[in-house]
């Protein structure tokens, strides 16, 4: 059976495809593993890889829907799973020294969980950095992860190896997470639509420790209609998360059908006064233009917050010291100490003297004043829009580059969505001059997921790019 590079294709019909036995879900998992096989070697996208068990499961999957069983929304869709999250027989390895002997978890997560019952072959474990440390891919235990689109860049973070896989065509669909733009970075980088769903969209439980001020998960695929199709198997309350929200009444992707323009959007190429890529700008404001010409009313907009507090000052305790401190504070003093990535280990040891029980509630406190702020700024708007990245992208371990210039905080605009817990996406809006995807970001009313959807999908089909990385060499 010919089965069709994976990004040349719909999720949606490929699963049709595996349920009217055009195809069969072994011949998809066979065509997975073998993009995995010729291409992992450049890309280091998996971490961990159970060729036989997905062999297993996918023949098992035929079983069934060859006896009349209806398996599914992702019958035989083969994913990678995020090294931060449970998958049944992996080691959950969370790109650290100390848990890289960690023996295999029993359980899935919850979000691998949905996937695999809605039919969805389970390949392994995505590279990530230590706990999600960082908008860049690299770790001690596996090394980086390289941009399909140019193996000397980074494919971004913290969801970096589920990027570069599906951008790479080794898989359709893969779990990601976005604590502080974990899912936007390296989907935007990679040249993919990716979506941070409203906090409790999709559950995260178990999660770590301390996430829950800032992380959410959800799925990554090519295009927005696949992450809809997809988070119609997954949205819904569990009560391994605390923050869970009622199940939609109706499908978020049939909402992607035909989606309506917004009416009024703000564009914001800085939110926050500072710098940024003129490449990145110019790309971005071409598709608000794009919109414009449709007719949408677009109103643009200045400094929204001062670039020396609030999204820094609300972010950086929280994500350390909230998300980051009860997974290492243990470590401290300990050989163990010596193996965590060396700017994260000074970070956390100058949390660990400075921030007290007062700072956390004060961060807390001003998230909710930002979030009243941007309610108050966004009151009579669909949508506000901004670029995704400040900077280009750079290589691995090194900073985004604003007009050729490197920076270190090239990724300051994404904490936004998770501190104010909004629904944010990002779209391809065009290439750099030296061809790496540019990404432009929709940020979305309070809960209201569907209107950033659809609005990601009516620029989806303005702006007109399917953008494909160039061949690798497999020989």
């Amino acid at each position: 059976m010919d089965v069709p590079d994976f990004r040349t294709v719909s999720v949606e019909a490929l699963t049709a495809m595996v349920k009217d036995r055009t195809l069969t879900a072994a011949a998809v998992t066979e065509h997975a593993l073998g993009r995995i096989e010729a291409l992992n070697p450049q890309i280091n996208a998996f971490v961990a890889l159970d060729a036989e068990d997905a062999r297993a499961q996918a023949a098992a999957i035929d079983e069934r829907l060859d006896g009349g069983e209806n398996v599914g929304p992702l019958a035989g869709i083969p994913i990678g799973v995020k090294d931060l999250a449970d998958a049944a027989g992996f080691v959950t390895a969370r790109g650290a020294m100390h848990l890289r002997d960690s023996p295999p978890v029993a359980a899935d997560s919850t979000e691998v969980a949905r996937m695999r019952a809605a039919g969805a072959v389970i390949l392994g474990k995505t590279n990530t950095p230590e706990f999600g440390c960082m908008g860049d891919t690299y770790n001690s235990v596996f090394g980086a992860t390289w941009n399909p689109w140019n193996l000397s860049r980074s494919a971004g973070g913290s969801s970096g190896g589920t990027a570069a896989a599906v951008m790479s065509g080794m898989v359709p669909v893969g779990t990601g997470s976005d604590g502080g733009g974990s899912i936007r970075i390296p989907s935007s980088i990679c040249g993919m639509s990716g979506l941070k769903p409203s906090h409790g969209r999709v559950p995260s439980g178990p999660p770590p420790p301390g996430l829950l001020d800032l992380s959410c998960v959800g799925p990554m695929a090519r295009r927005i209609r696949d992450v809809a199709y997809c988070l119609d198997a997954l949205v819904g309350p569990h009560p391994s998360d605390l923050r869970s929200l009622p199940a939609p009444t109706e499908s978020w992707r049939a909402a992607l059908d035909d989606p309506p323009l917004p009416s009024r959007v703000l564009w914001a190429p800085s939110i926050d006064g500072g710098s940024v890529d003129s490449e990145i700008v110019a790309s971005c404001a071409a598709a608000v233009e794009r919109l414009a010409a449709e007719g949408v009313e677009v109103v643009e907009m200045g400094t929204l917050f001062d670039p020396a507090d609030a999204v820094s000052q609300a972010f950086v305790p929280l994500f350390l010291i909230g998300a980051m401190g009860p997974a290492f504070r243990p470590l401290l003093g300990t050989p163990a100490w010596d193996d965590i990535t060396d700017w994260l280990a000074v970070a956390l040891e100058e949390m660990f003297e400075q921030v007290t029980v007062d700072t956390l509630a004060a961060a807390r406190q001003q998230c909710g004043e930002m979030s009243m702020q941007l309610g108050e700024v966004m009151a009579g708007f669909d949508a506000m829009l901004l670029p995704t990245m400040a900077g280009q992208t750079p290589v691995v371990g090194g900073g985004g580059t604003i007009d050729g210039v490197e920076v270190e905080n090239w990724v300051r605009f994404t904490p936004l969505a998770n501190l104010t817990r909004r629904p944010a996406s990002t779209v391809c809006s065009g290439l750099t001059a030296d061809g790496m995807p540019i990404g432009l970001s929709v940020l979305g009313p309070q809960t209201d997921d569907v209107a950033v959807l659809q609005t990601t999908a009516v620029l989806e089909d303005l702006v007109g790019l399917d953008p494909m990385p160039p061949d690798l060499d497999t020989d």
